[in-house]
């Protein structure tokens, strides 16, 4: 879906010389009228993905902070409280505000290296440490079922509670970031082809995405059914922010497991914020390299709004969820018409590639 929507933007900036917005993506329909300042749909296109990724982005560093508590009161004691929380979400934010102030070949690519180094040095150790084959086993199975059954698992009703808590809510979550993340995609994309920019967001990142989610996944699994109760009784009881520690804790190591997962959530998140308050800077400002006062001022709106929402859901992430799913509906809307342009959109590039040749 990302991959659609960098290809749209990607061909008419570098093509046709248009900015790097969202209302872009209504420019195979809508022509110049939607690129004009005084375009009302074209404004609509830009806030509402504006505000989606906000949502999008504000959710993880509340849960940032929910499950940051929880490790620190397992692994040192500390109380698990609101300001715990709190605290651990201005330390994200101004890991995220340095990063987005330094630029993206500074900052905000060292982030993101160090954040992939770190997590595949992460998940090589859980993999020499932990149940080897069960993940592997567990990795090529669940991506095949994956594969077979990706519309009928897209499409299940059948159960209400896990429809609104996982479906719709991560559905939701991953539109909202559609239109900002084509926007910064086709930013850092220059000098590469449609097919490598394609490639990579639809085929490679899904592919190691899953990977990750299964060393992690398939590990806690592992435990459960070698030790029922072990993981489930703790989500359970302290909810998703447990469920994490409750895995690290039967790994060899533990301590040092649960340090580095504090480490590498925080970081994963920080990532995101960076490139969110970067992104949204670059729309509002029309420049690609936006002041340094715009980059840090949105990476601290979304530490201070996601403190509130925390505070407002009184430590749990029921307002986070709603926010994240309502602000995503309007946006929906907009990346519907990808589904037809992009692909004319390729073809039109390809053909024009050909021509000059």
């Amino acid at each position: 879906m990302i991959g659609t929507l960098g290809v749209v933007v990607l061909m008419y900036a570098k093509e046709k010389g248009l900015p790097l917005k969202p209302r872009t993506l209504l420019y195979p329909i809508m022509g110049e009228r939607v690129m004009q300042s005084n375009s009302i749909i074209g404004a609509i296109a830009d806030i509402t993905s504006i505000i989606a990724a906000c949502a999008g982005t504000i959710g993880p560093i509340g849960f940032l902070g929910l499950q940051a508590g929880y490790g620190l009161s397992s692994i040192f004691g500390l109380p698990d409280t609101f300001a715990v929380q709190v605290s651990m979400i201005f330390v994200l934010v101004g890991i995220a505000t340095i990063s987005a102030a330094t630029g993206i070949y500074k900052g905000i690519q060292w982030l993101s290296r160090f954040n992939i180094i770190f997590t595949v040095v992460l998940a090589i150790f859980i993999l020499l440490l932990g149940p080897t084959g069960f993940i592997f086993d567990h990795f090529i199975s669940a991506y095949g079922s994956y594969l077979q059954n990706f519309f009928s698992m897209s499409l299940y009703r059948g159960d209400e509670a896990w429809l609104s808590g996982w479906t719709i809510f991560f559905w939701g979550w991953f539109i909202g970031y559609g239109p900002i993340m084509a926007v910064f995609i086709s930013r850092i994309s220059d000098g590469r082809s449609i097919r490598e920019l394609f490639l990579s967001v639809a085929f490679l990142a899904p592919i190691v995405t899953n990977f990750w989610f299964t060393v992690v996944g398939g590990t806690g699994l592992y435990f459960e059914t070698q030790n029922p109760g072990s993981v489930s009784d703790v989500l359970n009881e302290g909810g998703l922010p447990a469920s994490i520690f409750a895995i690290v804790q039967q790994l060899p190591f533990a301590f040092w497991f649960a340090i580095a997962f504090i480490i590498v959530t925080c970081v994963f998140v920080a990532t995101t914020a960076d490139t969110i308050a970067y992104t949204i800077s670059m729309i509002i400002t029309g420049q690609h390299t936006p002041p340094r006062s715009v980059r840090m001022f949105w990476a601290i709106i979304f530490g201070a709004v996601a403190a509130v929402l925390l505070w407002i859901g009184q430590g749990t992430v029921d307002a986070l969820q709603s926010f994240i799913v309502v602000t995503a509906v309007p946006v929906s809307l907009l990346m519907l018409t990808t589904l037809w342009t992009a692909p004319q959109t390729a073809k039109k590039l390809l053909k024009e590639k050909h021509r000059r040749m």
